[in-house]
């Protein structure tokens, strides 16, 4: 699905309908492409999906109205911006990525550019660990290089407090409000001031601890590549490390003493093929070769909607639901292998699973499989 060619919404309501149905329960990027993609239109999406999935025996109830007034309130009161998958100032390596977020909320002066390395690694950093985050991100941001990272204790902060002149973006887990870790106060009014916050979770919502995986997502979405400065080996910079690869991201890792459990993750990044990272010329060398950043940039024109229209076919799509249902059982099985069973075209099928999905009669994990 190339969710980069959502178009950008064509008025007010359509913006609002977008916001709404991004904070639905059940709608995440995924299904939120495959809706706009079989309606055409959030507005048209809240309008007919609550009858659509009434046929597979769910139902959907939109984000209520006054959740979604009080985020706009709340944004505005501290001048934050929304952003929609589809603007023009979307940032464009994000919109690039599988399940790119269809809402983001950024504060601050600096605009998303391509040319951008995220920094990330351990909260409780050494002493010579933090040392190399600051050079690699003075050497990145003197070569003109945005630097990315997710305002975290340690390599981040680091690696955030030397490039607030030459251009950092922070990610948070929380709202575009929610100061995380506290400590990071300052940090957090200094990137507000000269740098770029950037967060998909509704304002005035607080950071869970299964919020920082998906808002890595972000940071290695936004960037060319992901350098690992420390790391143990269960932490949440190999976790960027791993999605910045499925984002078909370069990884580097800066290699540290095998006595040094920090540094034993990042090791283990460059046994399995991460690039060795000792310098910013190692990034540079690797991005020119890969990307041609040094190249000038071609212009961006305005990429046309892709809408597979359903129109017509819903009755196709009530029975592939129904097919569909009674092949999902308790035992995960791969998306693939139910499509094939239900014998339904592929593009009917798809609306038929992301029907279910948001109707909460079956739940996709992790690896493209579906359980009741």
């Amino acid at each position: 699905m190339p969710f980069e060619r959502i178009a950008a919404a064509d008025s007010e309501a359509e913006r609002y309908a977008r916001l709404r149905l991004a904070r639905s329960n059940r709608v995440g990027p995924v299904n939120f492409a495959n809706l706009m993609a079989r309606f055409g239109s959030a507005e048209r999406t809240l309008k007919e999906l609550p009858n659509a999935v009434k046929s597979s025996g769910g139902n959907f109830t939109p984000a209520a109205q006054a959740l979604v007034d009080q985020e706009l309130a709340r944004g505005q009161a501290i001048g934050a911006r929304l952003v929609l998958l589809g603007d023009a100032d979307y940032p464009a390596l994000l919109s690039q990525v599988e399940a790119a977020p269809p809402v983001l909320w950024t504060l601050g002066p600096l605009k998303a550019q391509t040319r951008a390395v995220a920094i990330v690694g351990a909260r409780n950093a050494s002493a010579a660990g933090q040392k190399m985050a600051q050079i690699l991100a003075h050497e990145l941001g003197a070569a003109g290089f945005q630097v990315v990272s997710g305002m975290a204790r340690g390599i981040d902060a680091r690696a955030h407090e030397t490039t607030l002149e030459t251009g950092t973006i922070a990610v948070l887990g929380g709202g575009i409000d929610d100061v995380y870790p506290p400590d990071n106060a300052a940090l957090y009014g200094r990137l507000r001031e000269q740098g770029l916050l950037v967060s998909e979770s509704p304002v005035g919502y607080t950071a869970q601890a299964r919020d920082f995986p998906r808002r890595n997502r972000l940071i290695s979405g936004l960037s060319l590549g992901v350098v690992v400065v420390e790391a143990e080996l269960r932490s949440g910079s190999l976790i960027t490390a791993r999605l910045a690869l499925e984002q078909n991201r370069e990884v580097f890792a800066v290699p540290g003493s095998p006595l040094d459990p920090r540094a034993r993750g990042s090791n283990d990044l460059l046994r399995q093929g991460a690039t060795l990272c000792e310098s910013a010329e190692d990034i540079l060398r690797v991005l020119e070769s890969q990307f041609g950043v040094f190249a000038p940039a071609s212009p961006r024109g305005p990429v046309p909607p892709m809408i597979f229209s359903t129109d017509g076919q819903d009755a196709d799509i009530a029975k592939a639901a129904r097919r569909l249902r009674e092949l999902a059982g308790a035992t995960p099985v791969s998306r693939d292998e139910l499509i094939r069973l239900s014998g339904a075209p592929v593009h009917v099928a798809l609306s038929a699973l992301c029907e279910l999905e948001v109707a909460g009669l079956i739940v996709e994990i992790e690896g493209g499989y579906i359980a009741r």
